[in-house]
């Protein structure tokens, strides 16, 4: 009696079980579908702003579709001949604020993270503490105060008025402290010590190497950020040959409402100025695959 009771149970889990498995086997589809959709919400407008780049200004206004059109080499053409090539030198502007601003604010952030984590001091949970509380502040509401500021040092309107607000970076701070604490082991900087090495060769020689995949998701961050940086150049900046990327494709823009020849210079110079920041997640993303590996061997 016993045997044909456990023979039954057998039976009866095998049987729900095999009821159970396409449902879990469905399971993983909703993940994907959800990500395939953030992802087509996501590359849609980028796609429309390519596609749209390539007509002319009559098939613009006259149609809508994802149809590439017949005028990308005459809008390039009449882009880079615009005003003597003043896209370019906007172009010239952004590489300028975005590739040393981020430069400068992942080095202060480096540093700073670094010691947050690694040293003992008074005062450093509260420093910290106010350090998290300027993630929060939106930089809209610190623009003026730090345009009063740059015009009080005679440096409203030149590159610098640009360039200093963006070297302090809350966030970044944030996420090196983080990697600090977790990528740089205390026995390495003992060991460094005991050795002789000073802290500023410590930083330069081992931190800043074990730290290098943090680093580039804060270079890139940051990067990002200043490159699509609109208010901040639109306050402090009043000479158009200093004028981002951003900032001049506003100014053609406004232009545009008595000159319709000009949205397709918008959307031309729209699309141009997507490559630089999708050539540097490609030029990039071997350091996330070599931090990802890195983690899978440790596991």
């Amino acid at each position: 009696m016993t045997a044909v009771t456990r023979t039954g149970d057998r039976q009866f889990r095998r049987h729900h079980q095999g009821r159970r498995r396409p449902a879990a086997a469905r399971r993983p589809r909703l993940p994907l579908i959800v990500l395939l959709l953030g992802a087509l919400y996501c590359l849609t407008p980028v796609a429309w702003v390519v596609i749209a780049a390539s007509k002319t200004s009559r098939e613009l206004f006259t149609t809508f579709s994802f149809a590439p059109g017949t005028g990308l080499l005459e809008n390039l053409a009449n882009l880079s001949s615009y005003g003597d090539g003043q896209f370019w030198k906007w172009g010239l502007n952004s590489l300028l604020y975005a590739g040393v601003g981020a430069i400068l604010s992942t080095l202060v952030s480096a540093m700073a993270g670094y010691a947050l984590a690694k040293f003992r001091f008074r005062g450093r949970e509260v420093l910290f503490s106010v350090i998290l509380a300027g993630v929060l502040v939106p930089g809209i509401v610190l623009a003026v105060p730090q345009y009063l500021l740059m015009s009080a040092v005679g440096l409203a309107g030149t590159h610098w008025s640009v360039l200093l607000p963006v070297i302090i970076n809350p966030f970044g701070i944030f996420l090196c402290r983080v990697f600090a604490a977790a990528s740089v082991p205390e026995s390495t900087l003992e060991a460094a010590r005991l050795d002789g090495a000073g802290e500023t060769r410590i930083f330069g020689t081992i931190v800043l190497p074990m730290m290098v995949q943090g680093l580039v998701t804060v270079f890139l961050l940051q990067f990002v950020g200043i490159w699509n940086n609109f208010l901040l150049p639109f306050i402090m900046l009043s000479d158009q040959d200093k004028y981002p990327i951003t900032l001049g494709l506003y100014t053609f823009l406004g232009k545009g409402a008595g000159d319709g020849d000009l949205y397709s210079l918008v959307i031309m110079g729209s699309a141009v100025s997507v490559i630089p920041l999708i050539a540097l997640v490609l030029v990039l993303q071997r350091f996330w695959r070599a931090d990802l590996l890195a983690g899978g061997l440790k596991g």
